[in-house]
């Protein structure tokens, strides 16, 4: 298993009319946790993109609410890969506020797709070769 956490900060900007992190906004924190794990391991999806012309679309999302996070809550998203990638990758996100309070999971399952020929593709080499320490 290969697993990140980072830190970020609500805006007022991002809250609703209750000063609620907006429901919206979840799917952004998982990706900013999915592109720092992925930093993490020493690449970045512009490397995937552009070095090996490999991209990946988001084939599922799934979201689960427990309690609210407020403005200026600083949150900590941690991102965890779970099992190696085959044609799919898998990420599992927890978010949590100040206090360590579980607020909400969600995971995100993508897909590999060759750049060139437009097809999905196993999960390159590239890639599987940075996980190998970790499975």
């Amino acid at each position: 298993m290969v697993k990140a956490i980072f830190k970020k900060r609500v805006l007022y900007a991002e809250t609703d009319k209750m000063g609620f992190l907006y429901y919206g906004h979840y799917a952004m924190l998982y990706e900013i946790g999915r592109s720092e794990l992925i930093r993490d391991l020493g690449i970045s999806y512009h490397d995937l993109e552009e070095r090996i012309e490999v991209m990946m679309p988001v084939l599922s999302l799934q979201c689960r609410y427990k309690l609210p996070a407020k403005y200026d809550d600083l949150l900590s998203i941690k991102t965890e890969i779970r099992s190696r990638p085959t044609k799919m990758i898998t990420f599992n996100h927890e978010v949590y506020n100040q206090e360590n309070q579980l607020l909400n999971t969600g995971e995100v399952k993508l897909f590999f797709v060759d750049m060139i020929t437009n097809k999905r593709i196993s999960c390159p080499d590239y890639l599987n070769q940075k996980l190998d320490s970790f499975f």
